[in-house]
């Protein structure tokens, strides 16, 4: 069906929803490079009064890609909950925007909502957001998940510990590691982006990561970030598997191009579950997304950039995962092109995760070649914690010598805790104090004492 509004003396038309959904986006690279974005900032505007003025209902029988040719499109349409979608059915979008940015609405009220939302509906009202609505939404959201610590709770900030090597050398992994334990920094997970993803190197990292978890009783959980279908070969051969990771997409050609589909993440969550490793909760399952994804692999089927990264959320929603993450600028300056478009990307994709019940965190980073630097990561970095983000990443000194890209180092985690008056899990932060690494304001000691002196004997 078509959507027509006049603008001026100008009668712009949108052929269908798709059309509409990407014409009303902010504007990126990846969507000019697709041929999708709005000619002119007229026609965007025009776009999003006519989506303003779209009943959200619509979106409950709107296929974007095919039912029958996508698995991700039925899992979507079989799993959503009319009676959770009551409260909000008789809205527009744009009257749906103004009912989430409403004082009345709270955190209970956007839990009970979570399971009516289809992605495309949380996309849809975030393309009429500005950044400060992202923020002020995505703050009333509280999304908590349990494996060996609490994560997710308001007032916390957690990091996932990053000790990436080129060669996936033992001890320069642990070296990192300890950095990052050392400035308050892992509670989300310790977890390595293996160079060699193979079995024998996979339970080689586990069982290192493993052995400094219980003999310090460090209360987080690990994951080597190989294949789904590498950990499972590593479950199969006995090691000391916490989370199960996997990137994913938002159709299933892109996840097809990932060498996944839905029937493998059941099999590896299950197969993680019956390893019964958590010890105060069973969330087992780690996924990552990214805007572009999906367009990089011509699996986007005409659909813009952010719609289809917010489809790989309802993939992440099924499978009840202890972290989500966005690594918002890592595909590159042809998705997102400079510190702007990666900020107001992040933004969306925080707010989208977190609307659709996910416990989200964000990779606020960069690729060596895009028009951005680490300015721009304090920024969002910085609008992140303020929005509530569950989690970002550590990386020593924010250079991920083996990804080749720019993060967030364990300093800046530090900044934006006592910057916002954020803590680590708590958990974690019982642990750091204990081990005399944090002091009871929440900063780092200059000088190690005691059991944090004695963790250097750890190093390979």
């Amino acid at each position: 069906m078509a959507h027509v509004q006049i603008l001026g003396s100008t009668r712009y038309v949108f052929d269908d929803l798709k059309t509409l959904l990407a014409r009303a986006s902010p504007d990126r690279s990846g969507d000019r490079l697709a041929g999708l974005a709005a000619a002119s900032g007229e026609e965007r505007v025009a776009a999003r009064m006519a989506l303003a003025d779209l009943p959200l209902a619509e979106f409950v029988k709107a296929e974007l890609v095919p039912y029958e040719a996508d698995e991700v499109t039925r899992l979507i349409g079989d799993t959503h909950d009319a009676a959770a979608f009551a409260p909000v059915a008789a809205l527009t979008v744009g009257e749906f925007r103004d009912w989430l940015l409403a004082h009345e609405t709270t955190t209970e009220m956007l839990a009970a909502l979570t399971p009516g939302l289809t992605p495309e509906m949380a996309a849809a009202v975030s393309k009429l957001m500005r950044n400060q609505d992202l923020i002020a939404v995505a703050r009333k959201v509280s999304v908590v998940t349990r494996f060996n610590n609490t994560i997710g709770l308001p007032g916390r900030l957690s990091v996932r510990l990053q000790p990436n090597h080129p060669t996936d050398d033992a001890k320069g992994i642990a070296a990192s590691i300890l950095d990052g334990l050392f400035n308050g920094c892992g509670d989300a997970v310790i977890g390595i982006n293996p160079a060699s993803d193979n079995v024998a190197t996979t339970t080689n990292l586990l069982r290192m990561i493993d052995a400094l978890r219980q003999r310090w009783e460090i209360p987080t959980q690990s994951c080597v970030l190989a294949h789904v279908t590498t950990t499972l070969r590593a479950i199969e051969t006995g090691a000391p598997v916490d989370l199960v990771f996997q990137s994913i997409g938002g159709s299933e050609a892109a996840n097809k191009s990932f060498g996944i589909d839905l029937a493998l993440l059941r099999e590896a969550r299950d197969a993680a579950l019956s390893l019964k490793r958590g010890t105060i909760g069973d969330k087992v399952m780690y996924f990552e997304t990214g805007q572009g994804a999906a367009l990089s692999a011509n699996a986007h089927h005409g659909v813009d950039q952010q719609t289809m990264e917010t489809r790989a959320y309802a993939v992440a929603r099924a499978f009840e995962p202890l972290l989500v993450n966005s690594v918002v600028g890592f595909i590159g300056p042809e998705y997102l092109y400079d510190g702007k478009e990666i900020t107001r990307a992040g933004l969306e994709d925080h707010f989208c995760g977190k609307l659709l019940g996910l416990p989200m965190g964000v990779d606020v980073c960069y690729t060596n070649h895009a028009d951005a630097d680490q300015d721009d990561m304090d920024n969002l970095l910085t609008l992140l914690g303020v929005a509530g983000c569950t989690y970002v990443m550590g990386v020593p000194g924010a250079d991920d010598v083996m990804l080749s890209y720019q993060s967030t180092s364990f300093h800046d985690a530090l900044y934006a805790r006592a910057a916002l008056n954020l803590r680590p899990a708590p958990e974690f932060e019982a642990w750091l104090l204990r081990m005399g690494i944090l002091d009871t304001d929440g900063r780092v000691q200059k000088r190690l004492a005691g059991d944090a002196a004695r963790l250097l004997e750890a190093l390979p």
